[in-house]
């Protein structure tokens, strides 16, 4: 009956182009010369339709993109999900040395970094592992491609900016190189972490007299210099005389970034490795006829993490033809057959809610891309957190497996995804679009879930938290409106409850699309809609 009822309603909203705009809404707009036309709203209290403006106009969402993975995720993983990161072999351990490869197996674990890799080897260490007597094999083939960034144009003028890491099943600490910088008297010092086998960082970077508040004015896009198995760092532009400042670069090609962490770590812990560290081969189809007669030359499929079968395996090591600053494109690999392995250590993320919470309340894209093709990947397990997807037979990319997950859920609930375009499920996109109508469909869905609670945790609070904590400080909607927010060029979008006078949560959404919005006049103009919300 509920389901039905707001079926009802959405049809309504569609039916409803332009409504007048609140006053102050319609004053700010017209006082920034945005068009009407480029706004569409909905405002709904229950199932009742309190504003429709051109609601079923298919726009740029921004961030808000961000709810359609994020409620998804939540009801096809559930709050129990949880990625994975594994260390396993097939080799035996004799007299303290690991006879044959180690295979660290990617399994979209939101929370890899130094600190966890140092905790997974040192337990390699504890079962009195010294020498690894093969090589280090990074499996990255949970995603299909494994390397989504390869071949992908900067989205924008900051490809080095912590925002554009686009990931892959095994990225750890999200590629990002933190650089500590002091200019003391036009001397540069730099501190780097997390400590990498044969990777410097230089400056050529000029002191200037600008104040260290403008320091991001001089600041250019670093990139980086191979010289045998050597990677200079190099930082280009000027920086202040007197200034500190910490700077998060993602330069590094993944498998450098990886490679070079592994070989460091296990050095500080006192081992070494006899091999090379090397990327796995993508796992080929094979037949159900011909899975029990797989010859030394034919590849099965990845079994489940967590359970006793390795990936295929490549022989060549990734990069080894790269060109200065410029990562070499995927080696060509010969597929082996699969052999049994056994688990040596492993890792589990913190649990999708608060993963969502992150990826939410500081519209985090990176973590909003993981989730997303963890739904084309992965499904729950009670005791591992996850398991991969069983294969579709179709060679399917995860995803268009990840979108075929949302339009199902959609579907579900009766939600019209006519216009609908998922990229990559976080709205750090030019091609993502969706109407205000959808939106108002998955908060409402959201308000009626089993998961409702953490659903709302994850949103940003008015005046309190996230991506709103400066907004609407002087409106009645100050910690009584979770938001989510979303902007780029020439875009500026919110999605979320409002609590209105009477203390009834309003489903809001608004999107404006167009160039007059930049310079806080588009927020001004949102911010107006929830406090003129929050009032009723």
């Amino acid at each position: 009956m509920l389901r039905r009822t707001l079926l009802a309603a959405l049809l309504f909203i569609g039916t409803v182009h332009a409504a007048p705009l609140p006053e102050p809404v319609a004053r700010l707009m017209k006082s920034a010369k945005i068009p009407e036309a480029a706004a569409g709203i909905v405002v709904l209290r229950g199932n009742t339709v309190l504003l429709a403006h051109n609601a079923q106009q298919v726009m740029q969402p921004a961030s808000t993109m961000k709810l359609f993975t994020a409620m998804t995720a939540l009801e096809q993983l559930g709050p129990v999900f949880r990625g994975r990161t594994e260390l396993r072999s097939s080799a035996d351990v004799v007299q303290g040395v690991l006879q044959g490869d180690l295979i660290v197996r990617g399994g979209a674990d939101a929370d890899l970094n130094e600190d966890v890799l140092l905790h997974m080897l040192q337990a390699l260490r504890n079962q009195g592992i010294t020498v690894i007597n093969g090589d280090v094999v990074l499996d990255r083939t949970l995603f299909q491609p494994a390397r989504l960034d390869v071949g992908q144009p900067p989205f924008d003028e900051y490809p080095w900016a912590y925002y554009n890491v686009i990931p892959d099943a095994l990225l750890i600490n999200t590629n990002l190189l933190k650089l500590e910088l002091r200019a003391v008297g036009g001397q540069l010092s730099i501190v780097t972490m997390p400590e990498m086998d044969n990777v410097t960082v230089r400056s050529d970077l000029r002191m200037t007299d600008a104040t260290c508040a403008q320091w991001e004015q001089g600041w250019r896009t670093p990139d980086f210099v191979r010289s045998g198995d050597r990677i200079d760092v190099v930082l280009h532009g000027s920086f202040p005389r007197d200034c500190v400042k910490t700077v998060n670069i993602n330069v590094l090609d993944p498998h450098d970034y990886l490679a070079r962490l592994v070989r460091a770590t296990w050095r500080k812990l006192g081992g070494t490795i006899a091999g090379t560290v090397r990327e796995a081969n993508t796992p080929a189809p094979v037949s159900a006829g011909l899975a029990s007669s797989a010859t030394p030359q034919t590849a099965q499929p990845a079994a489940p993490l967590g359970t006793q079968q390795s990936v295929v395996l490549n022989n060549a090591p990734a990069n080894a033809d790269a060109e200065d600053g410029v990562p070499a494109a995927p080696p060509t690999t010969t597929s082996v057959a699969p052999v049994t392995t056994r688990l040596l250590a492993e890792h589990v993320s913190r649990a999708l809610p608060e993963v969502l919470r992150d990826v939410n309340k500081n519209s985090d894209n990176t973590l909003a891309r993981t989730v997303f093709l963890s739904l084309g990947s992965l499904e729950a397990d009670p005791a591992l957190g996850s398991r991969p997807l069983p294969p579709d037979g179709l060679n399917t990319t995860t995803s268009a497996r990840a979108d075929a997950a949302i339009r199902a859920w959609l579907q579900q609930h009766n939600i019209d995804s006519t216009g609908l375009v998922l990229d990559n499920g976080s709205g750090l996109s030019r091609s993502e679009r969706a109407t205000a109508t959808q939106l108002a469909g998955v908060l409402q869905a959201g308000l009626k879930s089993n998961w409702m609670p953490e659903f709302l945790a994850s949103l940003p609070i008015a005046a309190t938290d996230g991506t709103m904590r400066r907004r609407l400080k002087d409106s009645p909607a100050a910690t009584r409106a979770r938001i989510k927010t979303g902007s780029l060029n020439g875009v500026i979008a919110i999605a979320g409850y409002v609590h209105d006078a009477n203390n009834q949560p309003v489903v809001v959404v608004a999107m404006l699309n167009d160039p007059r919005v930049a310079g806080g006049a588009g927020r001004a103009v949102l911010d107006a809609l929830i406090d003129w919300v929050a009032r009723q």
